[in-house]
Formats: C-alpha cells, structure tokens, sequence
C-alpha cells in the first residue's frame, strides 16, 4: 500500500517517472488535502488537467479539458484512417489488386496467408454456417488420411467470424468477399495505430505524444508491419489487440482510478487477451515476456499485491478462456507461461517475508525466490507436457536451442527456421532506419534515463523502510525516490520485447510500434526536459512548458518537410502481379483432376492449391503439430537423394496421387551453401551436401541421384512409378502409378501438358 500512496501523489501532478520530495512540485501541493482517489471528482482516463510534471501550473477549465481531449481523439482517428488508407494504397498498387482474376488473387496469398484464407472461402461456399463450421469441425481435406478439428489445430476464429459476417450483413451486392476481409485486416491497423496513440498520450499526459507516436509509426511502415503483402498473417490479426492490451495495462496501473474505472480496465485487459491468444498461435510466447515483466516489477515492490493477482489472473482467464474455444488445445495448457504464473503465485504465497530485511538480505531472498520460481515452473511444464503427451511445440524449443548453440544444428525443423532470415539477428539496416525517422534518438536516452531512474527506485524500495536513518533523512529533506508503475511497465516492455527482437527478426514488429509510444514519451514527457535544463541551471516552469510544445511540433514538422513527398511518391508507384507459371498450374489441377485427388509438395505451394482449387493436401504450413512434422520431412524427401522407390512408398504412405516438383527448390540459390533445402535433407540424412565447400566428418555420399532431378531423365526407374502429367517452366507434376504385377502391362497414362 506504501508503493500506491506514493504514486498517487506523483500522479497528481506529476508525469515524471520520480517524484522527489521537497521538490517545486511537492512544496506547491503541500497545501492540498489530498482525498481518497474513489471519490476524487474530474479523473480522466487520459491524463490530469495539469498534467505538467514539475511545475505549479494552473489548472485547465472545463471547457478548454474537453476541447483538448476532443482534439486529441479526433487526431488519433485521422492518424488511425491515415494508416489504414495507406496499408490499402500499397497493397492495390503492388498487386494491381482490383484488375486481378479471382485465381490472381487468391495466388497472392503467399504461403501460409492461403492456408488461413481458404477457410474464410470455405466457410462463404458452404451452403449454410452450421455445415461451415461442421467441416471445419471434421476436416478431411487439409491432411490426407486424417481427420482433425480446425478450430482446435489452428487459429482461425477470426475467418469464421468474418464469414459469419459477411453472410449476415447486407453486403453481398456492394462488396466483395476478398475486399471485406482485408478491408477488416487493414482496419485492424487503424485500431493498431489507437492503441499506440493512447499508450503515448497516458504516458505523457499529453497528446502531441500520441500524435508523434502516429506519425513515426506510418514513416517507419516497413519495420513496424508488414500487413499489405502477408495480410492474412496471425501477427497482423493479434498485434492491434496487444497493443490494445498494453494500453489497458497502462491504465490500469495509473494511480487515481475509480474503483469503477480500475473494473473496466481489467474487463478490457481480459478481452484484449482473450482475443490476442485466440488470433495467433505464439500467443503464450509473447505473453511469457509479459509475466516476467510483472515479476520483475513485483519482486522490486513497485507493484502491489492487488495489481499482480490481478495481472497474473487475466492472462490466465484469458488463455483458459481460449483453451476452451479451441476444444481443449492442450498446447495451451503446456505453455510456459501457465507454469510459470502458477509457480510465481504459489511461491509467493508461501515465501511471505520476502519483502522483509535488510539490502543484501533482500537481494538474496529476491534471488532464491527467483530460482524457486523458475525451477517450480519447469517442474510444473515437464509434467504437464508428460501428462498430456504434448510435443507440439518442442520444434520452438529446439530452434531455441539451435539458435544459441544449445543443442544439435542437424535438425531439421530446428534448421528450417534458422535457415529463414525472418528468424535471423535483427539486421543493422533497421537501425539505420529508424534512425533516419528521429526516432531512435530520442528513445535510446529515453530508455537509459528511465533504467537509471528504476535502478535508484528499486534500490530505495529494497531497504528496509521506518529505520532510524529513514526517519533522519526525511527529517532533513531528503529525496525519496518512487517510481510510476505505469512508466516502469512500459519501460521493462520496451527493453525486453527489443531483445527479442534483436535476437529474431520476425519478432520486430512487437517492439517498434511501442518503440514510437516511448521515444514519443521521452519527447513530450518532462524526464529528459527536467534533467537537461537543471544541468543548464535553467529549470523553469515556463521554459519546460514551452519546449514541451515546441519541440514536439518542430519534429513533425520536420518530418513531414522530409518524408511527405516521399511518402506521396510511395503511394502513386504501380506495379502489377505477374505469375503466369502458378496460374497455369493453378487452372490446370482445377480443369484437369479429380476433386478428391491428393497433392503433395512443399508447404508454401499446397497452402496455394488448397486455396485455389480445394484439392486435399499431406502437409501445410501450420507447423504446430508433431505428426505434421514428420509428415512434411518425409514428403520433402522428393528433393533429397532417395531412390524412386523410397520416394513412392513414402508417398503413397500419405496418400499422394500427385506431386508437384519445383525448380526453385530443386535448384535453390537464394540460400547459401547448408541453407538450402536440398541441404537440410541431405544433412538430416547423412548424406554429403552439393557443391564446394566443407562437409562434416561423418556424412557419406548418398548412393542415389537427387530425386527431383534425376526423375526429369525419364529413366526406366522412375517412369515406371511415375507419369508427368504437366510442367512449365517453374513447376513439375508426377502421377503416382499403381504399382503393376510383373506379369501385367504397362498401364496408359495421359500425355505431358507442355
């Protein structure tokens, strides 16, 4: 309770991440009685009246309170429709999108975007949403030979929802299913651009926060999303609702709340993560970085214990809430982060006095309940998975330990994602990036500032409190720093989900929009101002005020004199799809084979064929799932060296009638030498790689061609297992044979499309 008091009297006028007893600020409320926040009048969700840390400034009308908050809500949906208006500009520009054919479209949705969105399409072709979704239900079209539960496998709610929609809303005759579904995706955006707006502005206490937030976010398009080109990816669905999460959290941790206004914000909180964790499947990932970070600001007492059950128990709501949406997804129940969150609670109810005794006693009781919590935590998720018979995620896992030279670099679907550049170090370019946009400059100080200021706040709350020298200090005057919790939160959020994206490029787009909501915090807010101008010996309350303002404005400035014609430029370049290779497959497996024949081949391709021309597939890009797994690694074995009788019986094994064979993967030079895919076969098979270059003691050379090569010479071997049925110049199509008795003929098959 001691941590809340004091942060409420920092709030009151105060926006600086410490407030300093004996201070200007302090010696101009001393003459106020401070009421209980419950039943204080005028609170706004969105910052004080004299939100203007360190300065005794008059307080604002109400008519010039909700002018301000008028303008500044307005300019957060300008920004928002500025976004989404520019995400649709590019995507129609690159793709020409509105003169494409139905298949030209549907080809655009590259790799496991088709996947997603060939459920939305099933849904709309199903002759009513209780069959849409019972085949969704009983799925036997996405993995031959089996038959799963969508809704449970994967995360597509969203699609159901969207097709519920669209059948229910009178919008059939004015607007396209494709354009409702992106239209709703970049919308998605404008609500992405909100969330930052609103964090932004809590922060500061000032809107030109927000504001700054919005424009760095647009400039830097390229590294904080990605949507106009992978539209249907998880990410782009689940990043608006986290940062809406953050944005509640923030809130939350304001002081001042009503009890009213603090149930809002954690029904907010709950909601957000709910529909988070229900749009992406990595959802207990990114919301293990969140529960340390709660850890982490509970074990340094800057939260209180009502502030931590709670945080903790939302995020647990939120995934047993989807744990039972998805039928009991017991990948959910595995996660990492319920385990630690148990053990965390449990730990902390059983270590009572750990808040209790001296500096170095503290520190040592901080670090033994870190290591109980952890070591709790492991135990718990090591016998729920043993329980469960879980093993869908352990490919994370093991890319994780691939990544940091933990564990075998053979693996082959540790290797797959190593091989990605997404899943790489964050590239310096980025950084070149961002700092072309003003927006690194102010956020690195930003951040070490307030990381020095949270070292002095948690090195004050770890001493013992009420001693002798307490009493003395304050006697004298002493400065006692705190330190706002809603500040800390997104402090530790910034720091440790950048780590994480420099550790795995994919992993950007979470930190770079909230990048903008802090960098725009250390322009707005008073930290950096307060701190230069006590250097300069020139502290004043209107000087602070006016570079609040000023400096702001002249940023935006600049940065529309600098990248608005770029922008502009950006926006009116054409270009066009072209792909006449995959839209001749495309047509001719439509035109040419049985609906209920099975395809196999690489993962990106199949995700198109299901799309296209609902053939049923082997394998998918939706890698959560053990089997699948193994099932893509023994159909990718049509590109390693296999004899065409092991590549048949493994085919057939799935239930392949076709395979597709591509050149681009045959002979792939995108990646370099023990990158390409050709290679991760051949290592996962002890076989030598192809071309120059050093190979591992142990590996052998394989006593076979490659298959996919060696299967074009139309060798006795292969003809008599396979027939090409269609090629062009990028793709290859194999009939898989009934294997013939010795004594019988040659059976006929159909010519080769040329």
């Amino acid at each position: 309770m001691e941590v809340r008091k004091r942060a409420k009297v920092n709030q009151a006028g105060s926006s600086l991440g410490i407030l300093l007893p004996g201070s200007s600020l302090e010696r101009c409320n001393s003459g106020k009685r401070t009421e209980p926040a419950r039943i204080r009048e005028g609170v706004s969700l969105l910052g004080q009246s004299g939100s203007f840390s360190g300065s005794c400034l008059p307080r604002q009308w109400p008519w010039q309170r909700c002018v301000s908050m008028a303008a500044g809500l307005f300019l957060a949906v300008l920004l928002a429709v500025t976004q989404a208006w520019c995400v649709n500009a590019i995507h129609e520009n690159l793709l020409w999108f509105s003169q494409l054919t139905e298949v030209e479209r549907e080809i655009s949705f590259r790799t496991e975007c088709g996947l997603y969105y060939s459920y939305y399409k099933q849904m709309l072709q199903a002759t009513s949403i209780q069959e849409g979704l019972s085949e969704l239900i009983r799925d036997n079209l996405t993995e031959s030979k089996r038959t799963i539960n969508l809704l449970q496998r994967m995360n597509i709610y969203q699609e159901v929802f969207l097709s519920v929609l669209y059948r229910l809303l009178p919008l059939q005759a004015y607007l396209e299913p494709v354009y409702f579904y992106i239209y709703t995706v970049f919308s998605l955006q404008a609500v992405y651009v909100i969330a930052l707006y609103l964090t932004a502005w809590l922060l500061a206490g000032s809107w030109l926060a927000g504001l700054l937030t919005g424009v760095w976010y647009i400039l830097n398009r390229v590294d904080t999303t990605r949507v106009e080109f992978t539209i249907s990816l998880r990410e782009n669905w689940s990043l608006p609702f986290f940062a809406l999460q953050v944005t509640a959290v923030t809130c939350y941790l304001r002081p001042q709340l009503s009890a009213l206004q603090q149930k809002v914000m954690v029904w907010l909180m709950y909601v957000t993560t709910c529909c988070f964790c229900l749009t992406w499947q990595f959802n207990q990932f990114i919301l293990l970085v969140q529960a340390l970070i709660v850890y982490i600001l509970d074990i340094v007492d800057l939260l209180t214990t009502t502030q931590v059950t709670t945080l903790y128990l939302v995020q647990v709501s939120g995934l047993l809430s989807v744990w039972l949406l998805q039928f009991c997804n017991s990948m959910i129940l595995g996660s990492l982060v319920l385990s630690f969150i148990v053990a965390a609670l449990f730990i902390r109810h059983c270590q009572s006095a750990l808040k209790t005794g001296g500096l170095l006693v503290r520190l040592a009781k901080v670090l033994l309940h870190s290591i109980l919590v952890l070591l709790l935590a492991f135990i718990i998720n090591s016998l729920t998975k043993k329980a469960l018979q879980l093993r869908s995620d352990e490919h994370i896992f093991k890319f994780i330990k691939s990544k940091f030279a933990l564990g075998p670099t053979r693996d082959f679907d540790a290797s797959l994602y190593l091989c990605e550049e997404a899943f790489g170090l964050l590239p310096l370019d980025t950084v070149e990036r961002l700092a072309g946009t003003l927006l690194l400059y102010p956020y690195v100080p930003t951040v070490l500032l307030l990381s020095g200021m949270l070292a002095v706040a948690v090195l004050h709350n770890l001493r013992p409190k009420g001693g002798w020298e307490e009493e003395k200090r304050a006697a004298a005057g002493g400065q006692v720093e705190t330190f706002r919790p809603d500040v800390a939160y997104n402090l530790l959020h910034s720091v440790l989900y950048g780590l994480l994206a420099f550790s795995t490029m994919r992993m950007k787009y979470i930190w770079t929009g909230h990048m903008c909501a802090v960098a725009a915090y250390g322009v707005c807010g008073t930290d950096l101002w307060t701190l230069l101008l006590k250097a300069l010996r020139c502290n004043t309350k209107v000087l602070l005020r006016f570079i609040r303002y000023a400096v702001p404005v002249l940023m935006i400035g600049w940065l529309y004199y600098k990248f608005w014609p770029k922008l502009m430029e950006e926006l009116s370049e054409l270009r066009e799809f072209y792909d006449p290779d995959t839209v001749e497959l495309m047509t001719w497996i439509s035109t040419k084979t049985p609906k209920q024949a099975v395809f196999a081949g690489s993962m990106q391709l199949l995700a198109g064929i299901k799309l296209c021309t609902g053939r049923v597939l082997t394998n998918h890009p939706h890698y959560e799932d053990k089997d699948l797994r193994e099932r893509t690694r023994q159909v990718y074995q049509v590109y390693a060296r296999r004899s065409p009788e092991e590549v048949y019986d493994i085919l057939r094994a799935v239930g392949a009638d076709y395979v597709v064979l591509e050149n681009s993967i045959c002979y792939e030079r995108r990646h370099r030498r023990g990158c390409r895919l050709r290679d991760l076969l051949d290592l996962a098979n002890g076989h030598i790689m192809d071309g120059p270059g050093e190979n591992e003691p142990d590996l052998v050379p394989a006593s076979h061609p490659r298959f996919c090569e060696a299967i074009k010479t139309d060798a006795t071997a292969y003809t008599g297992l396979f027939t090409r049925t269609f090629q062009n110049k990028t793709f290859y199509v194999y009939r898989l044979k009934k294997k013939r008795k010795k004594s019988g003929k040659a059976s006929s098959e159909p010519g080769v499309k040329q």
